[in-house]
Formats: structure tokens, C-alpha cells, sequence
């Protein structure tokens, strides 16, 4: 697209019957948040301090002599606080991949973006970025006026400055990261003696840049134009769905007057137009215009506005958490709270325990062996010495337990058959490892004719015999 198409305005007719030139292609504007203050505010420095103690110290925890979570993709082993799932397991990915979901719609139903302004990673990060530029560069103000300066010392200085702490969080975010992918122990050796492996080092390159792009430089753009959530979120909002708004019975007509002045008298609202809402917004809307999918939910607007009320002796809760039938009258603020109970939420929370209620049960059902079985595929059957009729077969036990077993093997269905394990006829395997071991199945020739006949393995850990499996498999007669 030429430069010359990009700048063509495009008439567009409003609400009011007024005509307005806008541009589909407007270049993009900074956005400098203003720092705020108040109790959603303090909310948002808590889920950062939560998140971010779980992911950059989780990785360095120990569990059975172990890394407690762990997806160690080169074993095709995941390790999680004491579980150990193997590929077999991709029903739990499916389980928590379906909870999830239904737990993000369930949410959003009724609390609306909450997820978004207080603990997704991009408005974390973001979060964490911006408190570094605003210790370096200073509040919004200080940062506009530094940005318009030309160049100096001082500002180069200062962007260097605040740069070099960017790269190094992020630098750390990629290593944590990978951290959770690669035994972060042996990773920090790896690193400290410059021994990383490549995939290693392009992964913490890799996610490095990207919170560095994301958190630094793209922010609200990632929400308004990268996040699908944003736009579909809309299909999941009802009525009564908490969200922020601005009460313009209340607020309009706009305007600015002296503190103890008869607004009233003069045909005011407590809306006292000072843009201190758009100013702490870190996408950068207005939210008296009404509800705008950009609006990730951080609250920012509300501490900056019950300020601004304080200030001017007014009531708190000109912008606020509430919902659309609320803010209509058509039942008191009070009673909010009874509606997150209505049907469609329940629906969705029902949905979630269901779902949850069967994974945990089939976790604690669940035991730490599995066992495959093939059977030999050039000689389906042969004769033994002493004439019985013999299948051979070989299994693998797989014990997905933190400690190492011994197990015994015997086969069962037809009478008098006898079951010749290599070995000891025991066979030990360590925590979380697997081994493969040969079986031999004899049977006697008038018990075993012709075609296939049903046999069971049981396999049973013989320092716990809670710990067993059955697996069926064919006998192969003459």
C-alpha cells in the first residue's frame, strides 16, 4: 500500500448525525501510563509478585531427589509435584486443556477480563517493564518530556540504562523457561561453564526477545491486535457480567469547577473532565466512551478517578466494577453479587467440576506401571524340548513411579501353563525408567489346539502388590 493510499481519510457518520474524517492507517501513538495508586492497584502488584515467585522459583524446586515440574521433552517424561506422565498420558492434556476453557469462559461470564488486568503474563510483564521505566525515566510526564528532548548524555544514558535491565529480565524470563523444559541445575552449569547446547540457547534467545518485543515495546498493541481473546470475548458477556464502567447519569454533562463550587447549580456532573483515567490506562481509551474490547480490566481508571472524587469531596464509584443491568437500575449494585450464580455460569461451573472431578479421580486410581506387550513375530508358535507347545513374547514395564520396583510376571487363563521369565524371573527397574524383558508361555499341546487362545499377564511389584497390572494377550496353538 502506497504512502499516499494510507493517508486518504475516510468519512464516517456518527451516533449524532455528524460527519467525521478518520484514518484507517494512523500511525501508532506511544502510550505513557501514568502511575496510580489505590487498592486495585495494590491487587495488580500482588498477582505480580505471586505469578512471577511461582514461575522463576518453581523450576529450582525438589521433589523425590528431582526438579518437582518438569517436561522433559528429549525423555518424553513430564514430572509434576510427585506425577510422572509419559506420552501414553495425553488424556490429562486433553482433561486440563478442556478445564481450562471451560474455566476461562466460566470467568469471563461473570467477572468479565479479570484474567486480563491482574494476571496474564503480558500484562505482568508489561506491569514489570514499566515499573523499571518509570524507576529509571520517572512518572508519565518525565518520560514524555525525556522522549521529546533531543539528544543528550542524560537521555542516552537513561535509555541505556533502562534497556540493559530489560534484556537481562528477559534474558532471565527465557532461561527460567527453559528451565521448566530442561533440567534448570544442569542448565545453569551449562551456562555458567558456556556449554549451552543450541536449542537450548536459541529457547532462551527465543523467549528472551519475545518478552523483551512483547513487554517492552509492543504492549497494548499485543492486546488490541495479537490476543484473539479480545475479540471474542464479547460472545461470552452478558448483562451481568462485572465490568468497568463509567456512570454517565451521575458524571455527565463534563466539566471542570473550582472544589466546593454548586457544580449542580451549574448544570455539572461529578465528572470533573481532568483525563486522569486515560492518562493511568495502559491501552490508552477513554472509558467514558463505554465499554471497548481494548479494556483489558486492570481497574487502573477506577483508583485514578475515587482519587480524583476524594480530592474533590465527592463519592467514590464514578467508574467502577458493575454490570450493564446495574448500571440501568434494574436491580441494586448490592445484589450483583447474587448473579453470579445464574444459570449460565453454573452451567459452565458444573461442566468444570465434572470434568475435574474425573481427572482426580482417574489420578488417584491411577498406578505407576504400564506395561506393553508384542509378541514374537517369526515363530508364532514351537515346539519345546519336552514336546508342550511354546509362544514367546516381549514386554515392557514402564514404572512411573519416583521409586524403583522389582516385579514378578506370570501368565494366567489355561491350566498348567507355565511362565519362563529371562533373568531371575524378576526384573527391577528404577524410578521412572522403563525395561524391556523376554517371556516365554508353554502350555500343554491337548489344552492348546488350533488358532488363538486368551491369555492374561499379571505383572505385580513385589514390594507393594497394590501396584499391578493385567494385560491381555493370544496364546497361539497347533
Amino acid at each position: 500500500m502506497s504512502k499516499k493510499l494510507r493517508d486518504i481519510p475516510v468519512t464516517v457518520i456518527k451516533d449524532d448525525g455528524e460527519y467525521e474524517e478518520i484514518h484507517l492507517y494512523s500511525k501508532h501513538k506511544k502510550i505513557y501510563p501514568r502511575w496510580v495508586n489505590g487498592l486495585f492497584n495494590r491487587w495488580r502488584i500482588l498477582f505480580v509478585i505471586i505469578t512471577q515467585l511461582f514461575f522463576y522459583g518453581m523450576p529450582w524446586l525438589q521433589m523425590n531427589g528431582r526438579q518437582a515440574l518438569l517436561f522433559n521433552i528429549t525423555e518424553h517424561t513430564f514430572y509434576i509435584y510427585g506425577f510422572v506422565f509419559l506420552p501414553q498420558d495425553f488424556i490429562y492434556l486433553t482433561a486440563l486443556l478442556l478445564a481450562s476453557a471451560i474455566g476461562l469462559f466460566a470467568w469471563t461470564t461473570a467477572g468479565g477480563r479479570l484474567w486480563c488486568g491482574y494476571a496474564c503474563p503480558q500484562t505482568v510483564y508489561t506491569e514489570i517493564f514499566l515499573w523499571i521505566e518509570k524507576w529509571v525515566e520517572g512518572d508519565r510526564m518525565a518520560r514524555i518530556k525525556l522522549d521529546n528532548a533531543p539528544s543528550s548524555a542524560r537521555k542516552i544514558r537513561l535509555k541505556a540504562i533502562k534497556h540493559s535491565i530489560w534484556i537481562i529480565f528477559s534474558l532471565w524470563t527465557g532461561f527460567t523457561f527453559v528451565g521448566y523444559f530442561t533440567p534448570i541445575r544442569a542448565l545453569w552449569t551449562e551456562v555458567t561453564q558456556f556449554g549451552l547446547g543450541p536449542w537450548e540457547t536459541f529457547w532462551v534467545f527465543f523467549y528472551g526477545f519475545a518478552t523483551y518485543g512483547n513487554a517492552g515495546w509492543m504492549r497494548e498493541q499485543v492486546c488490541k491486535y495479537m490476543c484473539p481473546y479480545a475479540r471474542f470475548q464479547s460472545t461470552m458477556f452478558d448483562a451481568d457480567t462485572l465490568i468497568i464502567s463509567y456512570d454517565a447519569e451521575r458524571g455527565d454533562a463534563r466539566g471542570s469547577r473550582k472544589k466546593g463550587s454548586d457544580y449542580k447549580a451549574a448544570g455539572l456532573g461529578d465528572c470533573i473532565d481532568c483525563t486522569v483515567c486515560v492518562q493511568v490506562c495502559p491501552v490508552g481509551i477513554d472509558i467514558r466512551d463505554g465499554l471497548q474490547y481494548e479494556c483489558i480490566g486492570c481497574a487502573a481508571c477506577i483508583d485514578a478517578c475515587d482519587e480524583i472524587m476524594d480530592k474533590m469531596e465527592y463519592p467514590r464509584g464514578l467508574i467502577r466494577y458493575t454490570t450493564e443491568n446495574a448500571l440501568e437500575h434494574k436491580y441494586p449494585e448490592r445484589d450483583i453479587i447474587k448473579k453470579i450464580t445464574r444459570p449460565r455460569v453454573m452451567m459452565y461451573v458444573l461442566l468444570l467440576f465434572i470434568i475435574m472431578g474425573i481427572t482426580v479421580s482417574s489420578l488417584v486410581m491411577r498406578k505407576p506401571i504400564k506395561v506393553n506387550i508384542s509378541r514374537d513375530r517369526v515363530a508364532m508358535v514351537r515346539e519345546a524340548d519336552d514336546g508342550w507347545l511354546e509362544n514367546s513374547y516381549r514386554l515392557q514395564i514402564q514404572n512411573t513411579d519416583e521409586k524403583a520396583h522389582s516385579y514378578t510376571i506370570i501368565a494366567t487363563g489355561i491350566a498348567n501353563s507355565r511362565t519362563i521369565v529371562e533373568g531371575s524371573g524378576q526384573i527391577f527397574v528404577e524410578a521412572t525408567a522403563s525395561q524391556d524383558i523376554g517371556v516365554r508361555v508353554q502350555i500343554e499341546p491337548n489344552l492348546a489346539g488350533a488358532g488363538g487362545h486368551e491369555i492374561h499377564f499379571i505383572i505385580t511389584a513385589t514390594d507393594n502388590p497394590t501396584i499391578t497390572s493385567t494385560e491381555k494377550a493370544s496364546f497361539i496353538g497347533r
